[in-house]
Order: C-alpha cells, then sequence, then structure tokens
C-alpha cells in the first residue's frame, strides 16, 4: 500500500479554521498519512462573481494549514483539468505510489449528483463524508446517496479491514463546525486585498503563481 492521502477540493475563498478542523479530524480518524487541499482555479458549480484570485486563495490555505500535514496545491491548474473527476484521474496517473481518499462535507453529498461524472468518482477512490450543520438529511435523501447506499461501510470496518478499494463510502461524526467562507467574506469583504500582488509558491509543484490579476 502507497502513502494514504486525503483529497479535500474547494474554491477556499477563503479557507478557514473550519478547513483545517475538519481536515485534522479526517486524518486521525481515517489514519491518513496527510492530506492535500486542492485549491481550484474555478468551481464549475460557483459563480465567478466575488471568487477571489487564485494566489490570494493559495496563501490563504497555506497560512492557515501551518504546521499541520496538509498541502495546499492549486494542481489543477497546471493539471489543465475542470471537473473533479479529471482531476482525481489526473492525479492517480501521476502519483501511481499514492493511495487517495476523497473527502467531502455533507453539503457536498448533498449535491454530488450534479456533478460531472459522479459515480465514475466513487469507482476512482474511497469517499468519506464528514457532517455539516444542516445537510445531514438532504445528504441521506439526495440521489447520489440512494445509489451510495450499498457501499456505505463503518469507520471501524474500513480501517480494520485496510480497505482502500472502491466504491467504499464511510461517515464521520464530530460536533460539526459552523464556519464558512460565505459568513467570513460578509465579515471581512476585503480579506484577498491583503494577498494583493502577492505570488504564492505551490507547496506540491513548486510552481510560483502570479498575485497579480485574474484566477
Amino acid at each position: 500500500m502507497g502513502k494514504l492521502t486525503g483529497l479535500l477540493g474547494g474554491s477556499f475563498n477563503p479557507a478557514h479554521g473550519g478547513h483545517r478542523r475538519i481536515t485534522r479530524f479526517a486524518i486521525d480518524a481515517l489514519a491518513l498519512d496527510e492530506a492535500w487541499w486542492l485549491v481550484s482555479p474555478g468551481n464549475p458549480l460557483k459563480p465567478k462573481k466575488g471568487m477571489a484570485p487564485l494566489a490570494a486563495r493559495l496563501k490563504s490555505a497555506q497560512a492557515m494549514a501551518r504546521r499541520a500535514p496538509i498541502t495546499p496545491t492549486a494542481i489543477e491548474r497546471d493539471l489543465g483539468t475542470r471537473f473533479t473527476v479529471e482531476t482525481i484521474a489526473a492525479l492517480g496517473r501521476r502519483y501511481p505510489k499514492r493511495d487517495f481518499v476523497w473527502l467531502m462535507g455533507s453539503d457536498n453529498l448533498a449535491q454530488f449528483h450534479l456533478w460531472k461524472d459522479w459515480r465514475r468518482i466513487a469507482h476512482m477512490m474511497p469517499i468519506a463524508v464528514i457532517a455539516r450543520p444542516g445537510y445531514d438529511a438532504q445528504a441521506l435523501a439526495s440521489p447520489a446517496m440512494a445509489w451510495l447506499r450499498r457501499y456505505r461501510m463503518p469507520l471501524a470496518s474500513f480501517l480494520e479491514r485496510g480497505n482502500r478499494s472502491a466504491p467504499a463510502l464511510v461517515f464521520l461524526r464530530f460536533d460539526p463546525d459552523p464556519r464558512s467562507a460565505t459568513a467570513i467574506r460578509r465579515g471581512d469583504p476585503n480579506w484577498a486585498a491583503r494577498h494583493a500582488g502577492i505570488s504564492a509558491r505551490d507547496g506540491l509543484t513548486h510552481r510560483l503563481i502570479s498575485g497579480e490579476g485574474g484566477l
């Protein structure tokens, strides 16, 4: 078995303590070696309006991940992928000696059926779902869950069997974290200005991402 890496995708607009807390929890619960935050150049399911430049979002993720086994990366920009299914296929080719687990909040499971080729994603790597306030009922009643339910397994079984095959669905329960990027932007609408003009060095690819303009 290769190094076990959790993947948490998102816009991280901005990254916040909730991201860190759920990731640290998932690392401990799933016995992960590490986690990567996939800072998306552009999420097809989210509007571009109000989206800070990629460098600013990556810098905020790096600051939030400091001194934790978490690597924020904008590798999707280098891979040239737009959809999650394309990203994880490309990561599998680039890092064949690693094993991956997809991490998502229950809010994402509630809309997982809207993702491109979502069943293929489930066949490519195990999925761990982390509780999010107000979304658990929607997630359990979602079209995707109706299909995924047959692959659900208790966390203890997942760990005992060392089962990294897919499809596999594990629910992680812990005290939910109410923090959200939306609320942070409302309270601090100019947060990205503090990163304006500052380039970011990707911790995974080591490429420099310009802090000037654009996503």
